[in-house]
């Protein structure tokens, strides 16, 4: 179990596994001697080879598949995790989709894909995790924007903004045998289709002038993880960007 320093033995869902910031949670994890369930939708080939990448390592590690679009395939994948590679004591709610979309021009369907995959599924896993009745670190996966206000990703914001509200009420309800925090990134990966030149001409919107690394990020997810009295609390990787026009906030 999770605790006291060491995450050696114990099991962790990551869910959007295979890819980017999702698998270097997973190479962190195994790095901890913690076994992973790797949960993928359409990235099966990644989820396999990271699996057996990390098991070489000396751990248990387990893909499942699972549509987070709905809550009936969240509770699904849960289930379906559970059965795969045992009792769960870390939940990553990692997976997301990151869409174009404005207030004035978004549908009603797109925003209840957001507010389905980005909020709602990990809610639904939070609380099927939180049932099993045992101990354990949820860290939720939110968006240095939850601060600011994204006008071209306004669906998504949306849906950030609830993942933000749901984290706190969950580190609440589910205290105190369960610790819930988050992390937000700033610039840590260009999206999909894009290179590093996306990173530097926005490395001016931040205070440090500069973007990270997925280390930052899972040095991050290990520190909550580690820590055995912070709940309730959202980091901040992302060069101090949260604070644009809201230094005390």
């Amino acid at each position: 179990m999770a605790g006291e320093g060491m995450l050696e033995g114990a099991t962790a869902l990551i869910t959007g596994g295979a890819k980017r910031l999702g698998a270097a949670c997973v190479r962190m994890l195994a790095e901890e001697a913690a076994h992973v369930c790797i949960h993928y939708n359409t990235s099966a080939d990644e989820a396999s080879t990271l699996a057996a990448e990390v098991r070489a390592a000396g751990v248990r590690a387990e893909t499942v598949q699972g549509d987070l679009g709905t809550p009936e395939g969240a509770r699904k994948l849960f289930d379906d995790a559970v059965a795969s590679i045992g009792p769960v004591d870390i939940l990553i709610n990692n997976a997301s989709i990151f869409e174009d979309s404005t207030m004035l021009e978004c549908t009603i369907e797109e925003v209840m894909a957001n507010l389905n995959t980005n909020a709602l599924a990990p809610f639904v896993l939070a609380r099927a995790f939180a049932e099993q009745g045992r101990p354990g670190h949820v860290v939720n996966f939110l968006d240095t924007r939850v601060m600011d206000y994204d006008r071209t990703h306004y669906a998504y914001h949306l849906s950030k903004r609830l993942f933000h509200t749901i984290t706190r009420t969950m580190a609440l309800e589910f205290a105190p045998s369960i610790q819930v925090n988050a992390v937000a990134p700033g610039l840590i990966l260009p999206p999909p289709g894009k290179d590093l030149r996306y990173l530097e001409e926005l490395a001016h919107t931040n205070p440090l002038n500069r973007f990270g690394k997925a280390g930052d990020i899972t040095e991050a997810v290990r520190y909550l993880l580690n820590t055995t009295f912070v709940t309730g609390q959202v980091l901040y990787v992302d060069g101090g960007r949260h604070m644009r026009g809201n230094v005390y906030g």
